[in-house]
């Protein structure tokens, strides 16, 4: 879709901040379906948080793409999604330790988001971890490199987003979702 647009990346980029910026300023905004999934999950032994079964965890953030897609399918203007339908699948092919084979999920054929996409590179200065982030810098790199690849090959142009401050970070997306 014209008006879906993807800030994805690396985690610890800074796309949450990203998104939160661009939601005060007026756009819609559609959280992470992973950093969802772990915050309402309660059982520290849960099969749906990732680092217990990534797997089960794909699956269920999949699951919420999905249903993000067809729930902000009328919005006017842009939507903004932090990560999205493109991540959760790219995570269940990790998970079956084969993520060259996500371009070739059906999931992904019909390109539900605009054409350009936006990545957030590696930034040691802003990386931290936490309880929905608990792995580390060179983990997020590793995450960063996989989609970098995985979007051109589904016929997305990417374009990483500079390490500036917040609000050069949303104008710079801004200028390009018009």
């Amino acid at each position: 879709m014209r008006n879906f647009h993807v800030i994805s990346g690396c985690s610890g980029g800074g796309k949450s901040t990203l998104l939160e910026a661009l939601r005060q300023s007026g756009a819609h905004v559609v959280p992470e379906p992973g950093r969802r999934i772990v915050e309402a999950e309660r059982d520290p032994d849960s099969p749906r948080l990732p680092w217990n079964d990534l797997a089960c965890f794909a699956e269920a953030a999949i699951a919420l793409a999905l249903e993000d897609l067809a729930r902000t399918r009328a919005l006017p203007g842009p939507v903004f999604f932090d990560r999205g339908l493109v991540d959760a699948v790219a995570a269940r092919w990790q998970a079956r330790g084969a993520p060259e084979r996500a371009g070739k999920d059906p999931l992904l054929q019909a390109r539900p988001y605009a054409r350009r996409v936006f990545l957030t590179p590696p930034w040691p200065d802003i990386h931290v971890t936490d309880a929905t982030r608990p792995h580390g810098l060179a983990e997020a790199m590793a995450e960063h490199e996989r989609l970098a690849r995985l979007y051109p090959a589904l016929g997305y142009e990417v374009m990483e987003i500079p390490r500036a401050s917040v609000s050069q970070r949303a104008d710079f997306v801004r200028r390009f979702t018009g």
